[in-house]
């Protein structure tokens, strides 16, 4: 089943509207959607090396724009929407301490946690909950994001075939720690936040 599953994904990965999709996965994790973007930028850089750089730059773009409804939802729906969406990822009752920790090491807080497997979202809406100053948290957001993004692609892009060789031969292997990897961040962030 996981064979078929990652055939099907490369085969999606091939056709000209996944860059679409990629965004649109992008751009809502950024704000409210709990899946990464990983799990369609590694199946494309992969189905197309040449393409690692671009669906890197897609990735960055539609975060940071993502990162901003994020922003907007903390700053101006915070009650309604933003309130509701922390609650729904668990984070509710730490809120109060990540809000305090902007006032000390709010440029760290956006650098390391947008780089990590921690669910992005969380930071972009108490960035906006916070008033975070909204220049620094774009700049910021470009930097960690894109540093993110640009580094899987690198990775991948100079990998090139024997990364496609390395998954398909241990196709278990890697959707493990890529779960791993994903429930790792969801618990770090509960307990780390």
């Amino acid at each position: 089943m996981l064979r078929r599953l990652y055939d099907w994904v490369i085969a999606l990965a091939e056709r000209p509207s996944a860059t679409w999709a990629l965004a649109a996965v992008s751009f809502a994790e950024s704000s409210f959607f709990p899946v990464p973007p990983d799990v369609m930028m590694v199946p494309m850089c992969v189905a197309q090396p040449k393409k690692a750089w671009w669906y890197a730059t897609v990735c960055t773009v539609a975060s940071v724009v993502g990162a901003l409804v994020g922003y907007a939802i903390g700053a101006l729906l915070y009650e309604s929407v933003g309130l509701f969406l922390i609650q729904l990822y668990g984070y509710g009752d730490k809120v109060d301490a990540f809000t305090a920790a902007y006032n000390h090491y709010g440029h760290w807080i956006i650098l390391l946690k947008g780089l990590t497997p921690i669910p992005f979202k969380v930071v972009t809406i108490t960035s906006g909950f916070a008033h975070y100053n909204l220049f620094w948290f774009v700049v910021l957001s470009i930097i960690t994001r894109g540093l993110r993004f640009f580094l899987v692609a690198g990775l991948l892009y100079w990998i090139g075939p024997s990364a496609r060789d390395f998954i398909e031969k241990r196709l278990g292997l890697v959707t493990a720690v890529f779960a791993v990897l994903v429930i790792g961040g969801f618990i770090a962030a509960l307990y780390l936040f």
